[in-house]
């Protein structure tokens, strides 16, 4: 699979996306207003789209919006184009309210998450949980004295996870998987763990990381 289409144009949508087509894939990034990436196009040769365009296009996509907004990004994408495909969901069920004492509020549930809802949507795609625990600046190649940090995904589809660990892999990461898509319960409120620092202290520039014996 070389055809990948990012499904959202903030600053996650346009790191992975550069990301990407530096590692030798096509491609495309998709918008509702296509035409405010032409500068961003213009600069790195990556064709911008509506949504519904990319995903029609791609092989597969990321899902790099609001989490309040990705369900409705991919009905815009639509169902038909998104169905066997595989979909890197790095959402977080982020709320509009302010944080609490560095802890960002979600519209989740413990017994739930954005990935399981999203699922349950769109059940022909092969949504796999990733690159949402960690901020924009550190998902390519990130550069970190403690060594190659961890990246936990997760989903109900094995063929679809080990598409998305190989992508893992070739951009820096050492990928963890954590099963089945009830595994986004604890993968999505690592967003709120790696936010507090940032929040309380200003400090950004970390990731996770398993060690083992």
């Amino acid at each position: 699979m070389t055809r990948v289409g990012v499904l959202g144009s903030g600053q996650v949508g346009q790191t992975l996306a550069k990301g990407l087509s530096a590692e030798g894939y096509q491609v495309r990034i998709g918008s509702r207003s296509p035409g405010k990436l032409s500068a961003y196009s213009s600069s790195t040769g990556i064709v911008s789209e509506t949504l519904a365009e990319v995903a029609a296009w791609a092989e597969v996509l990321v899902l790099a919006v609001l989490g309040r907004s990705a369900q409705e990004a991919l009905a815009e994408a639509g169902a038909t184009n998104v169905s066997g495909k595989v979909v890197i969901d790095t959402t977080n069920p982020v709320s509009d309210a302010p944080p609490e004492d560095g802890v960002i509020r979600v519209f989740t549930g413990p017994n739930e998450s954005l990935l399981e809802q999203l699922q349950a949507a769109f059940p022909d795609a092969r949504l796999v949980k990733a690159f949402n625990s960690v901020g924009n600046s550190l998902m390519v190649h990130p550069k970190l004295a403690g060594g190659t940090p961890t990246m936990f995904y997760c989903g109900n589809d094995e063929l679809a996870k080990a598409d998305v660990a190989r992508i893992i892999q070739q951009l820096g990461w050492e990928p963890a998987d954590m099963g089945t898509a009830k595994a986004a319960r604890a993968i999505e409120p690592l967003c709120q763990l790696w936010c507090i620092p940032g929040f309380l202290r200003n400090d950004w520039n970390y990731a996770f990381h398993v060690l083992r014996p």
